[in-house]
């Protein structure tokens, strides 16, 4: 049990504001709700055909929820007295806090309410399809379920529009969050997952309050086996700025938030679209495997989807030797027995046949598409269809595997007959793109197990170590660093001990190169010039042998605690836009499978005859500056680029390190 369940699975409601609260009651009494609902207003004897309460002292009972309609300045004297009283919980519609440059009005309401729960303030509401319980002032586009999907929204609007969706979803609750001031959205996602009779959940994030919250809660839905999808906007990078370093500008936007995302086993999609494909999939089969085939009676229709899911980097596995037999026996020796298959239209109409060939195809693998645009029924008789229909419901009884039927196009495919498909436990997708989209977002991995971010650091000042400084931490943590000296002028560098060629360089510049701060292949130090603006020098000896240059970058983030950003080295990784990123802490094993992401990956794995690069020490290089950066919570920013990759070992060459002030 949590604290929210009075206000999310109320008993009784009350409702304050005249225009607004008629709305409530119109809708609670729409839904069925069987509790009593008490409208509370000064001077009305009744609204919406219930009598009217002239104050909250007035009420026959202690309400289990309360949708506040009233102004903002009212809606604080309200919370406080629904907090004194014992009230569940409530919904404050006003805005005009925070989000309107009034943040002591927000405190102050966050004071009234204690210990009770409040979602908002500037907040839409939540309706309870489940018991008909709506709090929620305007037309909404639910039915009564049973059973069904959790949407969330930390936008109003945005969850308003998924509401009126008409792709068949069952919708156990709409919840919003708006300013989240006293309820977060970890808290309120997981008193709905707590539900029994909510199956996953579909989220609409502008930012995440609690990283490691939001962990904990992906972890325990996983082990009950709901999924989660989300759509995260604004790919935060809150107050922080672009700072000196190629990490910042690539661990920047949505690459922090979706690498977390991804590593605690969280579907992320881009539209709402997508969100809601990918929730039936949650709902009915829960997450898919990644062995999918494809079927359709159109070579138009098979080179469409194999074309359409490359970008999603799905592929469809070359079929079984037993099932290409079988399907040839059925099918013929005309038809081109491959996946995706193009069964052609000799079965069409064939209940039985159809149904074989479904079912032979499906049990070689872990899911399978089925192409198939019904007829417009207002100008056409669809009823041809159903043969094909019924053998896909049938392939997934006889497989116990995932058949999912998917029209080309969204609007080719009724309510109702998804509606009736969803009831035999198939789910049908709308819009093949977006259909792929959610195959693959419902391909989720697991996610380690109680794994959690560090813990984020405020933004604060920082100061640029200059590259000496910088490599002596580096070695002092264990990671190789090339032979060195260093003096405040050329004068005073010695060459002693160390083997030509050499790298001289400038100190006190961010980016050397572009300062000209950075002489390669020098064999002496007569004739140099001073480097103006330099605030010291570093000779060193120049790295031979390296197969590859890689770029390994760490940086705090603010929400996320620490962000490892890996690419090739140099200013490739930002010109081709090629890096993965990771959330700390993460495992060698993580870091490398990271590594094999990269879109010049075959660079670093002996690419038509290349030596390989030591990989393994660059994911150990990676892993021991994330436990540096884990134990010294001083520092800001580790950017090492490049580090030069031999096949055996690895040198960092260049280091770009900030420390809080």
């Amino acid at each position: 049990m949590t604290r929210l369940d009075r206000l999310l699975r109320p008993k009784s409601i009350a409702v304050l504001g005249a225009g607004w609260a008629l709305n409530v009651i119109e809708q609670c009494g729409k839904m069925g709700f069987a509790g009593p609902v008490w409208p509370v207003h000064p001077t009305k004897a009744e609204i919406g055909g219930l009598k009217a309460y002239a104050s909250l002292a007035d009420l026959p009972g202690v309400p289990d929820a309360v949708f506040i309609g009233v102004n903002r300045f009212l809606t604080v004297e309200v919370v406080r007295e629904l907090a004194a009283m014992g009230a569940g919980g409530a919904i404050c519609f006003a805005s005009g806090w925070t989000e309107a440059g009034e943040p002591e009005l927000q405190a102050q309401l966050v004071a009234a309410a204690g210990d009770m729960p409040i979602l908002g303030p500037n907040c839409y509401g939540v309706i309870n399809y489940l018991d008909g319980a709506l709090l929620w002032p305007d037309q909404h586009g639910g039915v009564r379920v049973d059973r069904g999907v959790a949407l969330v929204s930390q936008s109003s609007n945005i969850v308003i529009n998924m509401g009126m969706q008409k792709r068949a979803l069952p919708v156990a609750y709409v919840a919003c969050l708006g300013n989240a001031a006293v309820v977060g959205l970890a808290e309120l996602a997981g008193a709905l997952l707590d539900d029994p009779r909510v199956t996953a959940i579909g989220l609409y994030i502008e930012g995440i309050d609690d990283a490691a919250g939001f962990a904990a809660l992906a972890q325990s839905a996983r082990a009950a086996g709901k999924g989660i999808v989300c759509i995260k906007s604004g790919k935060t990078e809150l107050s922080r700025v672009a700072a000196a370093s190629h990490t910042a500008s690539l661990a920047g936007g949505g690459a922090a938030s979706s690498a977390f995302l991804r590593q605690i086993g969280v579907a992320e999609v881009n539209t709402p679209s997508e969100l809601i494909e990918t929730l039936k999939i949650f709902h009915v089969h829960g997450s898919l495997g990644t062995r999918l085939c494809s079927l359709s009676c159109s070579g138009g229709e098979a080179g469409l989807v194999a074309d359409l899911a490359a970008p999603f980097g799905i592929e469809f596995p070359p079929v079984p030797d037993t099932v290409r037999a079988r399907l040839g026996e059925i099918l013929g020796p005309i038809v081109t027995i491959a996946n995706p298959l193009d069964y052609h239209t000799f079965i069409w109409g064939d209940g039985p046949r159809t149904t074989d060939v479904f079912s032979t195809m499906l049990s070689g693998y872990d899911a399978g598409v089925y192409i198939i645009d019904t007829p417009r029924s207002d100008r056409c008789d669809p009823s041809g269809y159903q043969p094909a229909l019924d053998a896909i419901v049938a392939a997934q009884v006889a497989t116990g595997k995932p058949a999912l039927p998917v029209a080309s196009m969204a609007e080719n495919f009724d309510e109702g007959y998804a509606a009736a498909l969803m009831a035999q436990g198939v789910c049908t997708l709308m819009g093949l793109e977006t259909a792929l989209a959610a195959i693959r977002a419902a391909q989720v991995g697991p996610g380690p197990k109680d794994w959690r971010p560090l813990a984020p650091v405020a933004h604060r000042e920082t100061v640029l170590l200059d590259e000496a400084a910088g490599k002596a931490l580096l070695a002092a943590a264990g990671v190789a660093v090339p032979r060195s000296a260093t003096a405040v002028d050329l004068a005073g560098l010695s060459v002693a001990g160390l083997t030509a060629p050499y790298a001289l360089k400038g100190l006190g510049f961010a980016h050397k190169t572009e300062a000209g701060a950075v002489r390669l292949g020098v064999t002496s130090l007569e004739g140099q010039a001073e480097m103006v603006g330099a605030t010291g020098y570093l000779l060193e000896e120049m790295v031979t042998g390296a197969v590859a240059e890689v770029l390994v970058g760490l940086r705090r983030d603010p929400v996320y605690g620490v962000s490892l950003t890996l690419g090739m080295g140099g200013v490739t990784a930002e010109v081709l836009a090629d890096t993965v990123t990771l959330i700390l802490p993460a495992t060698e094993v993580e870091v490398l499978a990271a590594l094999g992401k990269l879109r010049l990956w075959p660079l670093l794995d002996g690419y038509r005859g290349r030596k390989r690069a030591d990989v393994a020490a660059v994911a150990a290089l990676a892993v021991r500056l994330g436990q540096v950066m884990a134990a010294d919570a001083s520092l800001e920013e580790i950017e090492i680029n490049p580090v030069m990759v031999r096949e055996s070992g690895a040198v960092a060459v260049d280091a770009l390190i900030r420390r809080a002030m």
